[in-house]
């Protein structure tokens, strides 16, 4: 039987943008870039990154 190999969740780090009404956009993002080609910060917006998983400290 193979298993899946171990990883830290500390390490599962999600890309969003916060918007300036104080949501995250309502989408998922494959990167970085991705969001910033996105966000709008010249409207509030801002690129996150955050654990869904947990509020880890490193």
């Amino acid at each position: 039987m193979s298993t899946m190999p171990w990883t830290d969740p500390r390490d599962e780090i999600e890309v969003g943008v916060l918007m300036a009404n104080g949501r995250l956009a309502p989408r998922r993002f494959a990167d970085r870039a991705a969001a910033e080609a996105w966000a709008r910060p010249e409207e509030g917006d801002r690129v996150v990154e955050y654990n869904l998983i947990c509020e880890c400290d490193a």
